[in-house]
């Protein structure tokens, strides 16, 4: 098989993982051929793309005909879930061996409602984790403080662990502060860390998507050269407030803190760049892939991108290139009065709201596919 750009960025040392699931893809034995194809080494789900698969597709009907009546519409999506999130970490079970145990992950996540409980995110990511029982599934958890409490715990459980939701570098640095602390608790109490995995998926085009609407409101009425030096911000902060991420991560997982918990087998919590989809045709549709290339990274990405990288993808490592030119940007943006903290806090609700969006629709579609069993 011709090896295509999707190749290089493998190469490159970034893991290519399909942000979609569904029973199809994974029984019909288009998986298998996308692994070797485009080079994939992952997969991640949420609950908008269980709502679309549900949605779109018939072939959780006969599964959900024969579940028992007494299955309440959450039981009915962990069902289906945990089968489909089982199914795909066999299909990457290869990978996950032939890494070494740091690839081949599948990511299912705890419901958006538990996002600000710790106990409750507890309690569905250890139920998740026995359901699944694969030791290449990763456990979804919002990015939220709560979230970075449970996620310590997590790890410390032993449980492979996605952070999701990522949009500051503050919330980042908690978020690499529990993996570093779960660690360094199963060290202390005697337990390896060498098989943990975790990854950090901070979000990169819904950014701009914010930055880019408020730059437009705030450049009308201004002077011409002001207004041009504020437009000239489009479509960067993205980009520059990723690259910060990863040069927080470099870092973090450097030191004599990291090198004692190396020293025991443990990986780095790699950072993982999500929402990579152009939103804006204005943009190139590869550009957040392009501009976030680097090693020890994932990027999880639609089919769309996938196929999109595949044609005409350029391959360089970019992702840590200019970072200080991408200060004076985020600098430039706040000196204009555009706040990057209060965008990526409303990133947050609005991301946390979308999947509760998601979640309920889901459950709605589940009652509405089962009624008069």
């Amino acid at each position: 098989m011709s090896k295509t750009p999707l190749h290089a960025l493998h190469d490159a040392g970034q893991s290519i993982w399909l942000d979609y699931i569904d029973r199809s893809l994974l029984r019909g034995g288009d998986l298998s051929e996308r692994i070797e194809r485009d080079a994939l080494t992952g997969m991640t789900s949420n609950p908008t793309i269980f709502e679309k698969a549900l949605t779109e597709s018939d072939a959780y009907d006969d599964q959900l005909a024969s579940a028992p009546t007494t299955h309440t519409s959450w039981e009915l999506f962990e069902m289906i879930a945990t089968d489909d999130v089982r199914d795909a970490c066999d299909v990457f079970r290869q990978v996950y061996e032939q890494s070494g145990h740091g690839d081949g992950f599948v990511s299912i996540e705890v419901s958006p409602g538990a996002a600000h409980d710790v106990e409750e995110t507890l309690a569905e990511a250890r139920r998740l984790w026995t359901s699944v029982d694969r030791p290449n599934v990763m456990i979804k958890v919002p990015g939220t403080r709560d979230g970075a409490i449970a996620a310590r715990r997590l790890i410390a459980d032993g449980i492979n662990v996605n952070i999701t939701l990522l949009f500051a570098l503050d919330a980042y640095a908690d978020i690499i502060e529990a993996y570093l602390g779960g660690l360094e608790d199963r060290v202390r109490n005697g337990k390896s860390v060498d098989r943990i995995a975790s990854v950090a998926s901070f979000f990169v085009s819904r950014v701009d998507t914010e930055v880019d609407k408020r730059i437009d409101a705030r450049v009308a009425g201004m002077p011409a050269g002001d207004a041009e030096r504020l437009r000239a911000l489009k479509g960067r902060i993205a980009i520059a407030n990723a690259k910060l991420a990863y040069a927080l991560f470099r870092e973090r997982f450097s030191g004599a803190r990291w090198d004692a918990l190396a020293a025991n087998g443990a990986r780095v919590q790699r950072p993982l760049w999500a929402s990579t989809s152009t939103k804006n045709p204005a943009y190139r549709d590869v550009m957040y892939v392009e501009a976030l290339i680097g090693p020890d990274t994932v990027d999880t990405m639609p089919p769309q991108t996938i196929d999109a990288f595949r044609d005409h993808g350029i391959v360089a490592r970019t992702v840590d290139v200019d970072v200080d030119r991408e200060r004076r940007a985020i600098a430039d943006l706040e000196s204009s009065g555009i706040s990057l903290a209060s965008v990526t806090d409303k990133l947050l609700v609005d991301g946390l709201a979308s999947f509760q969006k998601s979640f309920e629709g889901l459950l709605e579609r589940l009652e509405q596919k089962v009624v008069g069993r």
